[in-house]
């Protein structure tokens, strides 16, 4: 398979459904870890990463390759997640708690580094302040962790500047430690 998204999306644009199946596989993991870290629940995750992921197919004739794959790739998957968001208005049915069980089914999630944190008994704690934090600052910081993705490509995703992404992630994490601070009651 080559390399590059972009030829991997002009082949799948030409009919060849196993360079969009290599697409899926690059980002899935990444995507699922988005995903669950806004919505709170894996299996609302796993539903908006598969919707995502057919629109990108359904929608493959219109992708321009002038353009990065993986920015049209989480723009989608940004959207549908603050639309399932907005429907929901809650993290997760389960009041924001992230169950142990829903942390060890997502698939990549310890290549992230995050793993520790997230098995620690405070995942519920980071969950409910990423959630506090206004939506944009909260969707840089999961883009940038959980995502992995470049400041470039968060700029892209959420139409923004690269120094308007970085500065999301900048004022999201410094809210994200105050939050944090606040709830543990050492604010300092």
């Amino acid at each position: 398979m080559p390399d590059s998204d972009e030829i991997l999306m002009r082949l799948a644009q030409e009919g060849r459904t196993d360079a969009f199946e290599e697409l899926v596989r690059r980002y899935r993991g990444a995507l699922l870890r988005v995903a669950w870290s806004k919505l709170g629940d894996a299996a609302a995750a796993e539903d908006v990463v598969q919707e995502a992921l057919l629109a990108a197919y359904a929608a493959r004739h219109t992708f321009n390759p002038q353009f990065a794959f993986r920015t049209w790739l989480w723009t989608i998957a940004l959207r549908l997640c603050q639309r399932q968001w907005k429907r929901v208005k809650s993290p997760s049915q389960n009041g924001g708690m992230i169950e142990p069980a829903q942390v060890d089914s997502l698939p990549g999630l310890a290549e992230t580094g995050l793993d520790q944190l997230l098995r620690s008994e405070r995942v519920d704690v980071l969950h409910r302040a990423l959630n506090a934090l206004p939506e944009p600052q909260a969707d840089a910081l999961r883009l940038r962790f959980f995502g992995g993705l470049p400041y470039e490509d968060i700029a892209a995703a959420m139409q923004s500047s690269v120094s308007g992404a970085k500065q999301r992630v900048k004022l999201g994490l410094e809210r994200l430690a105050v939050q944090l601070r606040q709830w543990s009651g050492t604010e300092s």
